[in-house]
Parts: C-alpha cells; sequence; structure tokens
C-alpha cells in the first residue's frame, strides 16, 4: 500500500513520566483457546501501522483507540509508543499508508483531569500506561489513569459496544465528537440530534484518502442522559445541531464503580440501516454476552488452521497473522443491503454482502488466495462485491474503501482475484465476470491508452510516472485474462491478451539484462543504476521489479541467460546490500540485500529458486523471513501490514506453501514451520501437512509423501488441497536439491 510521508507533530513524552515499560510478549497459561495466543498489538509500533482495537472477522465496525495525534506512525489512529488517549473511534484502516476514517469519536470524562494540549487539538484526552491495557480478538480495555475510568470496547459486525466503569462524580461526561479527524481526513458535513434521553443520531460526511464518505449512526446508551451541551465548531448551541464540525458532551452523576454501556449502529446509507444495525445484532446492553459472542466468532475462524508447536512465540505470530488476515475486506452493506455505492448512489445488495476496502495491490499476491482456502463462504460474496463496483462505475476497482475509488498504486487486480476465484470453482456470473475483466483492461485512463499503443508505457514528467511497474503489473494481469478468455472459448480475446501479456519483454534491456524505462520514443533511459529508487518504479528499485513476471517465469529465466545466470542473479538480490550513503526511501524496510520484506512486490522473489532447481535456497531463505522479520512484539512488522497481505504471506509460508503466480491455482513449496498443521475445510474434509525431523536445522526438504506416494513435484495443486489428505515433507540439515531434478519448469506455465 502507499506509504506516503507525513509532517510529524512531536508529543513532549516526558510530561507523563508515569509511563512503564511495555510489556513485549505475551506469556500464556499451558492450556489456553486459540484466540489466547493473538497479540493485536503486533504491528502497533514501527512500520506496521495496524489498530489493536474491538472487530470481527472482515466487519463493518473497527472500534479502537485514538491517541488524537496525526502522523505516519499513528496512520491506524494509535502508536504503541505514545502516552496518552483522546478517545475511541469506531472505523480504522488495517496496517496501510493511508491515514482515514477515524469515524464518531467518543471519550468519557470527569472533574478530576482538564488539561489539554496543542498536539491533540485541545480534544480531552487522559494518560495510559500498558500495565493496564489489555486487547484480544473482538476485545480492547485500558484504564483511562488521569479520570480513573475503566473503557473496554467490543463489536459485533456492525456494531461498537463500549462499557465505561467510573468513579463517583457529579461531572461526569461522555464526548460524541463527529469533528474529529487527523491526517488525510476532514469532515465536510455532520449531524446529531436527540431522538430521546438515551438515544442520538446522526452523521459524518468526510473527505480524505476516499473523497465522498459518508457514516450514518444511531448511539444507545444504557443510562439517560438528562442534560448535555451541544457546539458547533466549539461555539455553544442546541439540538438539532448540523455544521462541518458538531459535538455533543453528555453530562452524568456517577457513583462509585457506576458502567454505563453505549451501542453505536453504523451504516453508510440511512440512519434506518444504522438503527437495523442495532436492531439486529444486539437486544440488550449485556456488554459481556457480546464479548463472548465475539470470542467465540473469532476462536472458530481462527481454529480453520491448526498448527502443532512448542515454541509459544510462533503459535502466537501465527495466530496473529491468521487474525490480522481477516481484518479487510470490511462489510459495507446493511442487513437490508443497502450501501453506499462507488457511484454515489445507494446501492442494494441482493443476496450478498456487500465488502469494501480492497487493497487490491497488495492482497491479490496472496491474501485472496488463502481466502479460497479458509474463507469459501466468503470469496463468492467478495467477488461479487468487485462486480458490484463495476456495475456502478463501469469498471473494475483498484483501490477502493467505503463505496469509493481511490484509486491508490497500479494495476487491475481485481482481474486475477476474479480469475483465480472463477477457475477454483466460485459460484457468480461469469459472463458478467469477464466482461468487467475485459473492460477494466480496455479503459483509456492510467495511461492504458497509451500501453496498448506501444505496448509499454512511457516516462513522463509526472511524479509517480511507474512507468517500468505498470508495464509489467498490466502485463501479468492481460495474462490472467488471456486464460479466461481460452477457458471459455474466446478464442480472439485469448491470442490478444496472450500478446499484451509479453510487453514487459519490450522494456527488457537484452545489452544490460534489466528491466529498464524507456521514452516515448523508445529509447532506453540512461543513466540507469539498478539499486536507485526513481519514478519509473512503484515503491521499488530495479532490482525488486525485476522478477515480476509470475506468468513466464520460464520466459525471464531465458531472458536473463538461462538458469545458471538467473540463480546467479538471485543470489545477488538476497546479498547485495544497500551502502549506508545509499537513500531509502519509507517502504524500504525488512531488507535481506536489495530484498523488501516490508513491500509487496518482492514477496514470492524466495520461491523463484524453485524454478531452477535449487528449491534448499527456498526454503533456506523463507525459512530466515519467517524467523525474522515477524516477531511476538509491537514492532513486530517490517512493514506496514497493508489489510492482510504481510500476515497472508507468513500464514502460506509457514504452512510451506506460497501462490507464486496468484491465479494459477497451484502453491510452491518450502520449509514448513510447524511439526503439525490441519487445514478444516469444507464437507468436513481436511489437509494436513506434517514436518518429519523438524528443528531449526533441520529446514531442508529431504523428501516429499502425498497420501502415501512419493512426491516429485515442487508445487501443489489448489483442488487437491481441498479435497483434503495428508502432505509430509521429511526434513534434513543437509540441503537436497536432487529429489526434484525431474521436475520440469513448463508444468508450471498453465492453470491448474
Amino acid at each position: 500500500m502507499r506509504k506516503m510521508d507525513f509532517t510529524y507533530i512531536v508529543l513532549i513524552l516526558l510530561l507523563w513520566s508515569c509511563k512503564e515499560e511495555a510489556k513485549e510478549k505475551i506469556d500464556f497459561p499451558e492450556e489456553s483457546s486459540v484466540v489466547d495466543y493473538v497479540n493485536p498489538f503486533i504491528g502497533t509500533d514501527g512500520p506496521g501501522n495496524t489498530y489493536p482495537g474491538a472487530t470481527l472477522p472482515f466487519g463493518m465496525v473497527q472500534l479502537s483507540p485514538d491517541i488524537g495525534i496525526p502522523g505516519w506512525d499513528r496512520i491506524a489512529g494509535y502508536y504503541y509508543k505514545d502516552a496518552i488517549i483522546s478517545g475511541f473511534s469506531h472505523t480504522h484502516l488495517t496496517g496501510t499508508g493511508a491515514g482515514d476514517l477515524y469515524d464518531i469519536l467518543v471519550m468519557p470524562t470527569n472533574s478530576r483531569f482538564s488539561e489539554r494540549i496543542k498536539e491533540n487539538n485541545y480534544k480531552p484526552f487522559s494518560k495510559y500506561n500498558h500495565n493496564k491495557e489489555d486487547a484480544s480478538p473482538g476485545y480492547y480495555t485500558v484504564d483511562l489513569l488521569d479520570y480513573d475510568i475503566k473503557a473496554e470496547l467490543t463489536a459485533t459486525n456492525r456494531v461498537g459496544i463500549h462499557r465505561y466503569t467510573f468513579p463517583e462524580d457529579a461531572a461526569t461526561a461522555i464526548h460524541v465528537d463527529l469533528g474529529y479527524a487527523i491526517n488525510w481526513d476532514d469532515p465536510t458535513d455532520t449531524y446529531i440530534e436527540k431522538v430521546n434521553d438515551s438515544t442520538l443520531q446522526g452523521y459524518r460526511m468526510s473527505t480524505g484518502w476516499a473523497k465522498d464518505q459518508r457514516i450514518y449512526f444511531v448511539i444507545q446508551f444504557s443510562k439517560p442522559f438528562r442534560r448535555y451541551s451541544v457546539f458547533k465548531d466549539d461555539n455553544p448551541t442546541t439540538l438539532p445541531v448540523r455544521g462541518k464540525k458538531t459535538r455533543i458532551v453528555l453530562q452524568y452523576t456517577t457513583t462509585e464503580g457506576e458502567q454505563i454501556v453505549l451501542k453505536t449502529g453504523i451504516s453508510t446509507a440511512s440512519f434506518e440501516g444504522a438503527q437495523q444495525s442495532i436492531s439486529k445484532e444486539t437486544s440488550n446492553f449485556d456488554f459481556d454476552t457480546y464479548k463472548k459472542k465475539a470470542k467465540a466468532i473469532w476462536e472458530n475462524e481462527l481454529n480453520k488452521i491448526k498448527i502443532t508447536t512448542s515454541d509459544k512465540d510462533k503459535k502466537s505470530i501465527f495466530y496473529t497473522m491468521m487474525y490480522q488476515s481477516m481484518l479487510a475486506p470490511t462489510l459495507l452493506s446493511d442487513p437490508n443491503g443497502d450501501y453506499k455505492g462507488a457511484n454515489d448512489t445507494i446501492v442494494n445488495a441482493k443476496g450478498f454482502d456487500r465488502y469494501d476496502t480492497f487493497s487490491l495491490w497488495d492482497t491479490f499476491r496472496a491474501a485472496h488466495p488463502l481466502y479460497t482456502i479458509i474463507q469459501p463462504k466468503r470469496v463468492p460474496d467478495m467477488i461479487r462485491s468487485l462486480l458490484a463496483h463495476y456495475k456502478e462505475t463501469g469498471i473494475l476497482p483498484v483501490w477502493s474503501m467505503q463505496g469509493n475509488e481511490t484509486n491508490m498504486m497500479i494495476g487491475y487486480h481485481a482481474v486475477p482475484v476474479i480469475v483465480d476465484a472463477y477457475f477454483k470453482g466460485f459460484t457468480f456470473d461469469i459472463e458478467q465476470a469477464y466482461n468487467a475483466c475485459k473492460e477494466s483492461a480496455m479503459v483509456n485512463d492510467r495511461q492504458i491508452d497509451i500501453y496498448k499503443d506501444l505496448g509499454y508505457i512511457p516516462v513522463d514528467e509526472h511524479h509517480e510516472n511507474w512507468s517500468v511497474s505498470k508495464t509489467m503489473e498490466y502485463a501479468y494481469d492481460d495474462w490472467c485474462i488471456a486464460m479466461f478468455a481460452k477457458d471459455l472459448g474466446k478464442e480472439e480475446d485469448y491470442k490478444y491478451f496472450m500478446n499484451r501479456s509479453e510487453n514487459w519483454k519490450n522494456l527488457y534491456n537484452d545489452k544490460r539484462s534489466w528491466l529498464q524505462p524507456k521514452n516515448i520514443e523508445g529509447n532506453f533511459i540512461e543513466p540507469f543504476v539498478p539499486k536507485e529508487y526513481t519514478p519509473y518504479f512503484c515503491e521499488s528499485n530495479a532490482w525488486q521489479y525485476y522478477w515480476f513476471v509470475p506468468q513466464d517465469i520460464d520466459g525471464l529465466i531465458k531472458k536473463t541467460g538461462g538458469a545458471v545466470r538467473f540463480t546467479q542473479k538471485l543470489d545477488s538480490m538476497f546479498s547485495y546490500y544497500p551502502e549506508s550513503t545509499d537513500k531509502l526511501p519509507i517502504f524500504s524496510t525488512g531488507m535481506i540485500g536489495q530484498y523488501a520484506h516490508g513491500n509487496e512486490p518482492s514477496h514470492h522473489v524466495a520461491y523463484l529458486y524453485n524454478y531452477v532447481n535449487r528449491p534448499s535456497k527456498t526454503q533456506e531463505l523463507t525459512r530466515k523471513i519467517l524467523e525474522e522479520q515477524y516477531k511476538n512484539e509491537p514492532n513486530g512488522h517490517c512493514g506496514n501490514e497493508d489489510c492482510g497481505q504481510m500476515s497472508s504471506w507468513y500464514i502460506f509460508s509457514a504452512l510451506g506453501l506460497y501462490p507464486v503466480n496468484p491465479a494459477q491455482g497451484v502453491y510452491l513449496f518450502s520449509s514448513p514451520l510447524f511439526e503439525s498443521t490441519e487445514i478444516q475445510l469444507p464437507e468436513q474434509k481436511v489437509f494436513k501437512i506434517k514436518a518429519k525431523n523438524l528443528s531449526d536445522k533441520n529446514k531442508y526438504i529431504n523428501r516429499i509423501i502425498l497420501n502415501g506416494e512419493p512426491y516429485k513435484k515442487l508445487f501443489i495443486r489448489h483442488k487437491t488441497i481441498m479435497n483434503g489428505g495428508l502432505l509430509e515433507f521429511e526434513m534434513s540439515d543437509i540441503p537436497n536439491d536432487s529429489v526434484f531434478m525431474n521436475f520440469k519448469l513448463p508444468e508450471l506455465n498453465k492453470i491448474y
């Protein structure tokens, strides 16, 4: 996902010296549920940009604490190293580089503390420390130390539920602030009205990364509010109130230990949708019941893959990655199917749940292939959601959220997601899906018109020209369309898109053995330094994008000079480290040589040794990445988590599998991380993976057995996994590439 710099706003943390040393890891009892191994704080420090708050799998609500201060580190609203909390808002993005959402901020206060600071725009806040904070799937709690208020959060799919435990105070207050905004987010129109003495409703319209965001809400309170103060642009006013920045302060008198519960239903379509969310998903104010339900839902989802390991840190990382892989896409439609469409009208999803937050440049690589295994019931609705966007706008989404096209990043990567689902047998409107793929590849914006004309994207003066990256990614998506067309008997389209899929060759400089930018006249741009980060490559350099030809690795090997030269270049990729004087951008993290695990273009590269019969190097490198680039601590991600992609890489690789070509229906092998794994499949089928003699040293595959028979291929088909069975790896401390010498690369040049 795009990682844009922000102006850092410095918070003087020394004012709050009571903050204690952060607890970096979680200790578990000997017997615990899978949920107890999840550490939602992984990624809340460093570049991960995750949030620790309460949500359900793919839920509409992400109820999470907000520091209240803008900046790159606080892009998800929360930053582990900070010392204050300014409230709890209901929508957040997971692991992206885009600062948006943070809708409907709620903050409890009382008479014990009234300090304000410029850094959070003089909003109420409280100090906190991590010893009085906890999080687990579907639940978050923290003590607001300055007020002696305990805050607890849980959620249903569309309802955020708060419980605040107060001390005795005659000036207790609950603030609902619609003007609160940080980073790219900016309210354009907000509204609050009183429905009765325990219910508010309103809306927050805003712009930012997504230009037309609409959140309607209904908040129900377990204790009626007798008095309140209303503000418009910080000036006192009365209800109902409408303006760019509105807020209400509900005033209570509380006794020691008194609890007040809030339920906030949200909708992108209407007040009725928000009220329906509350009515359908909640029946009372029993916070503990909703918390238990959330835990049970997460327990069921996380148990879709069961692992056996004595290493509790690895178990915690694995199940946290499972958890984070299910935080996006997010539910967009109401219980009655209504949602704000990408054409800015209210649309109804008939017979399916409409999802959005499609970070496709990231998630087409591993997250969506993972969903075809562990989310088979949701995949058809995700595909229908992509097709709904097509119906609303005429093209498939690039990077969509909250019923908006952000046009972030490049490619038309809804295509491989749809094609992968088609070949794996998921049900949706096939003809409509094909038309959507084809038409999205034939538009004349995003330089596709130039690409169709020249066969490549030339350099221009735009600061994000990304000419080489666009050419390569368009070419891959074109291959996917070609395979789709071929299977549907559309021979003319097949030939046309197959020809376009080879456009990457138009930028290959045979003299230098690099994919290199060209000008509009067809001349290679010089000087050209492959390790430099230039406008010609999307968040990468020439080293990192060289390998993105998943549709034709055989062709790339031949262009490089054969298997030996290809292997040598791969070796250099992982050994040619940046020099101290090199200027590395913010997205170049998790570096192993020129390999950057912190950003998506590198994610498949370690698996390419399989294509030149050197699988032991893949096994060695993937083990290294698994163990060094993921940690059971807040700074546990080496880069943006990116809506499930970083997590999904870990899940696949820990199983010893990875979809190098995400639309091909096969997974290449690597060294598994666990002694035993069970994948729960539909129709009560189970696919088991066992690694015999596994240890830190025994990371090399010596032999593979599938369902009791010797297996000498370097990949396994998706269909084989979904039928259930047993895959056994015999592990050794000695590399053994000879066992796969009969493997032929052309076997990986087709759809399975």
